[in-house]
């Protein structure tokens, strides 16, 4: 909460002036704040006199623990169609919920999503909370967090699941900061202990040279977000039954001080390599730009996709939406094929899922080979344009 000492405070009014959220004003020659501030602290930077502070309150543990019972992801539903994270997150909350033998639900918000819900169902939701509204089109933190609130302070799940996308991103941690819970972000591995039913959210840490397992015992619900294409997504069934409940939230969260006036998909989002299932990624090894021309022939001929180390694109000689790894994308194709990379953990995090990995580095001790199933010791140069060749041979 923010504190005003109005003892110190002289009301020169600079805080006032600095705060964007109209959250603070002077009334009677004393600063006093309303319920719009976000803690920014934008205010408490600029009070030379000290009057203004941040005071965190600690968290206490709940005593109703065992109220909270169920698994549930949300759904998310963009462009027309549910976010591929959407069923990775059915297959992990299948596994949790059969574990704890507890029911598994989506939350699904959106504006004319028709047949959603039922895929959610054949990809293993037993219950789907579908919240269709116009005022859903578009995304906005404030509406899909208020709902989202609403919706597990009536259900009450012991664990929420959402992706690590730019949308799960966005309002997840706005949801758990007002059920005041916590919140593990980009998680890559996720495990119930069966003696307590503690949540284990495993995520890398410093820089992804570890891993850490994260615990949140003593309130719920558990959240996570998920790095996309991570989990498995289970196969469909069809004919799987399940109960879509059309849920009614209250006029008033379904105000925003937002407006969206319209939502353009850039060029560069359709550069989706996270769906693709074979993906040829150059590094550093190509030496520059024109090493990519190279990476293209070799995608073009097994028809895949074109990804890149973080090194290439610092360097400039592809654009970030390539780029695979701890601060890119994390992918998990049929087939992965590393030219030039040398293996840093932090690509090897967003790639090492990856069903068969063909690694090529003129270094025999580069630490590529260590997560590689196959691995070609040369110069790329001279290796790439061979296998090229050897494929347009066997097409024919």
């Amino acid at each position: 909460m923010l504190r005003i000492d109005i003892e110190t405070c002289i009301g020169c009014g600079v805080c006032e002036e600095v705060c964007t959220f109209e959250a603070i004003e002077v009334v009677d020659g004393v600063a006093v704040v309303n319920e719009k501030c976000t803690l920014c602290g934008s205010c408490v930077d600029s009070c030379e006199v000290e009057a203004l502070s941040i005071e965190a309150r600690e968290k206490a543990a709940q005593a109703d623990l065992a109220e909270w019972s169920g698994i549930m992801i949300f759904a998310e539903y963009r462009h027309g169609k549910v976010a591929p994270v959407s069923f990775e997150l059915l297959g992990i909350g299948r596994q949790l919920a059969d574990q704890q033998k507890v029911p598994l639900s989506a939350v699904l918000l959106g504006s004319a999503m028709d047949g959603a819900a039922e895929d959610l169902v054949s990809y293993g939701a037993d219950i789907v909370y579908k919240v269709d509204d116009p005022a859903l089109e578009f995304f906005t933190d404030e509406i899909y967090g208020n709902i989202l609130e609403d919706v597990i302070r009536e259900q009450k799940p012991e664990v929420v699941l959402a992706g690590a996308t730019a949308i799960g991103r966005s309002f997840i941690p706005l949801v758990a900061t007002a059920l005041a819970t916590g919140l593990t972000a980009d998680c890559t591995q996720l495990a119930i202990r069966p003696d307590d039913g503690v949540l284990l959210q495993t995520r890398p840490a410093f820089g992804g040279n570890i891993m850490a397992t994260i615990e949140c015992p003593h309130t719920r619900p558990q959240m996570a977000t998920v790095r996309p294409r991570v989990m498995k997504t289970a196969a469909p069934d069809p004919d799987r039954q399940g109960d879509i409940i059309d849920y009614q939230p209250q006029a008033e969260r379904l105000q925003s001080r937002v407006r969206v006036l319209r939502n353009v998909l850039q060029e560069q989002d359709q550069v989706n390599i996270t769906e693709g299932d074979i993906i040829v990624s150059g590094g550093r090894g190509l030496d520059n730009e024109k090493g990519f021309e190279l990476i293209r022939q070799l995608a073009d001929a097994v028809g895949g996709a074109v990804g890149a180390s973080r090194a290439a694109v610092d360097s400039a000689w592809i654009p970030y939406p390539h780029q695979v790894g701890q601060t890119g994308k994390t992918v998990n194709p049929k087939l992965y094929i590393a030219c030039g990379i040398s293996g840093a953990i932090q690509h090897v995090v967003g790639m090492q899922s990856s069903e068969t990995i063909v690694a090529i580095n003129k270094d025999p001790h580069a630490p590529i080979f260590d997560v590689a199933t196959y691995g070609i010791v040369g110069d790329l140069f001279e290796v790439v344009p061979k296998l090229i060749e050897k494929i347009k041979e066997k097409k024919g």
